[in-house]
C-alpha cells in the first residue's frame, strides 16, 4: 500500500504535518512508515520501502494484546524456525536464507504483488496452505515451510528449481523446463543461495566451536 500527499509551496509545516498524521493512521496502524519528498515537492509514504530515499517516519507499535503472541526480534524467530523446519524436514539455514530475501525479516512486509508476511505468501498459496493469519510470525513460517517442503519434494531437492517456483510458481518452471528468463527470479534465486551459503557457515562455524569447547572441558 502506498500513499501520496501532494505540498502545496505555500503550506505551512505545521499544516503538512497534521494532514500527513491524518491520512497515515487509517492505512499505516500496524506498519512502520517511510517518507520521501521528490523533486515535485511530492511527499510519498509507503510501508514499503523500494530504495535509499525513503526514510523512517513512524515506527510500528504492535498493539499490546498481541505482543505476548508475536517474537520480537530476529533471535526469537530461531526457535520457531529451527522446530518448523525439523518438523517438514526442510534445512533451517534454507529456511532463514528464504525469510531473508523475502521480507528481511519484517512480519509485517507486503509485495507490490500482495505476498504478505516474513515469508511472503500470496494469498491464493496461503489459502491452499490454510494460513489465515499472514502476519503472524508462527503461522508464516509454518505455512512457508510447508510450501518450500512441497516444493523440495516435487523437484527432487533440485534448489534452483525449488527456489524459482517458490518466487514465479510451479507453471513458469514448467513452461520453460527449468528457471524462468525473469530477472527477478534469477536474482532472487541467487540470492537465496548466497544467503543459505552464509548461514550454513555460521552453523558450520558454530559447530566447530561447541566441538572444540567441549573437547577442552574433558583435557
Amino acid at each position: 500500500m502506498k500513499a501520496q500527499l501532494f505540498r502545496h509551496m505555500w503550506a505551512p509545516a505545521a499544516i503538512i504535518c497534521i494532514l500527513t498524521s491524518a491520512l497515515l493512521l487509517p492505512f499505516y496502524a500496524e506498519a512502520d512508515v517511510y517518507r520521501y519528498v521528490d523533486e515535485n515537492q511530492v511527499i510519498h509514504l509507503t510501508n514499503v520501502p523500494v530504495n535509499s530515499r525513503f526514510k523512517l517516519l513512524i515506527k510500528e507499535k504492535l498493539p499490546q494484546s498481541d505482543s505476548k503472541l508475536l517474537p520480537v526480534s530476529r533471535a526469537q524467530y530461531e526457535a520457531v524456525i529451527m522446530e518448523t523446519a525439523n518438523k517438514y524436514g526442510v534445512d533451517c539455514d534454507l529456511v532463514k536464507a528464504v525469510i531473508k530475501v523475502e521480507s528481511n525479516f519484517n512480519s509485517k512486509a507486503v509485495s507490490k504483488k500482495g505476498a504478505k508476511g516474513l515469508m511472503q505468501l500470496m494469498p491464493q498459496t496461503a489459502s491452499m496452505l490454510g494460513v489465515n493469519d499472514c502476519f503472524h510470525p508462527q503461522t508464516n513460517i509454518d505455512g512457508g515451510i510447508r510450501h518450500l517442503s512441497y516444493l523440495l519434494g516435487v523437484y527432487n531437492n533440485n534448489l534452483f528449481l525449488a527456489l524459482a517456483a517458490y518466487n514465479a510458481g510451479e507453471r513458469a518452471v514448467a513452461k520453460y523446463a527449468g528457471i524462468p528468463p525473469y530477472a527477478e527470479t534469477k536474482t532472487y534465486v541467487r540470492l537465496v543461495l548466497d544467503n543459505y551459503e552464509i548461514y550454513k557457515r555460521k552453523s558450520m562455524a558454530g559447530v566447530v566451536a561447541l566441538a572444540s569447547t567441549t573437547q577442552n572441558h574433558f583435557k
